[in-house]
């Protein structure tokens, strides 16, 4: 693996996820302003004070922006952990049991595949109430079957293979073998898999706050920038424009990012 080469998805995604985990960790040690209204002009362009402006109930845009990368990083870390967590037992189950025993796993699975995570976490913010957790639990939910088929998929390759086979002969049981063969051969599948699920469950996030379901009223959080700044669109666009880039890149950045990574530990994609 020393010998290949970065890929420029790989680099520009790199750089774009650190750039949203810095916001995130400079939030806690600096902020311009608090998190809170301000003694100033509502709806200010970017100016030498307010480096973004600030939005209709006078609270400083960037202060939102760096408070908001916290949110949106944590809700990702356990959408996430949720699924992979849930998903990867599922998949390794599924490959290394009988065939329609397995066949059966997955199909329950793809009957949990056919519900988008937007529309899941819409349901789960309706039985339950709105809030970031709920969101975050429903996201790591509908993300569950991306992880399971995946790793089925990789899992089912290494079963097969002749130091399984050894390791049957010699006694080993079936959690042995998929702790200790099957687990660390699609750990890269899922790291990638993690990857792009986290861009999957920012946008839901987003799209959750806009809607007035996901992270509640006082709290950062770039999707309910957006939700407060549609009735001033036309006299501020600058308070939609800034948390939408930010959501952009976010995502964009993690896409990136799983695809580059995807292609660098994938042997057959090297020089393509």
């Amino acid at each position: 693996m020393s010998g290949r080469r970065l890929n420029a998805p790989l680099l520009i995604g790199g750089a774009l996820v650190l750039l949203v985990v810095a916001m995130a960790l400079i939030s806690y040690v600096w902020t311009p302003y608090e998190f809170k209204y301000l003694p100033v002009p509502k709806e200010q362009t970017p100016n030498a004070q307010h480096w973004l402006g600030t939005d209709r109930s006078s609270r400083d845009v960037l202060t939102q922006i760096l408070l908001g990368a916290r949110t949106t990083l944590f809700v990702g870390l356990v959408a996430v952990a949720v699924a992979a967590v849930i998903g990867v037992p599922i998949g390794i189950l599924a490959a290394m049991s009988p065939r329609g025993f397995g066949q059966l796993i997955m199909r329950g699975n793809d009957i949990l595949l056919a519900f988008p995570a937007l529309l899941l976490a819409i349901m789960f913010s309706a039985l339950y109430g709105g809030g970031t957790f709920v969101a975050m639990v429903a996201i790591g939910i509908a993300t569950i079957p991306a992880f399971a088929r995946i790793v089925r998929s990789g899992a089912l390759q290494v079963v097969n293979t002749e130091y399984v086979a050894a390791a049957r002969v010699a006694g080993r049981g079936p959690f042995a073998i998929a702790w200790q063969h099957v687990l660390p051969n699609v750990i890269g599948l899922v790291i990638v898999q993690a990857s792009v699920s986290f861009a999957i469950a920012i946008l839901a996030e987003a799209a959750l706050s806009y809607l007035g379901l996901g992270t509640p009223t006082g709290e950062p959080s770039w999707g309910r920038m957006l939700l407060e700044s549609q009735n001033v669109l036309h006299r501020a666009p600058h308070l939609a424009i800034i948390p939408g880039a930010a959501i952009a890149l976010a995502v964009l950045g993690f896409n990136l990012f799983g695809d580059g990574l995807r292609d660098y530990l994938d042997p057959k994609l090297e020089g393509r």
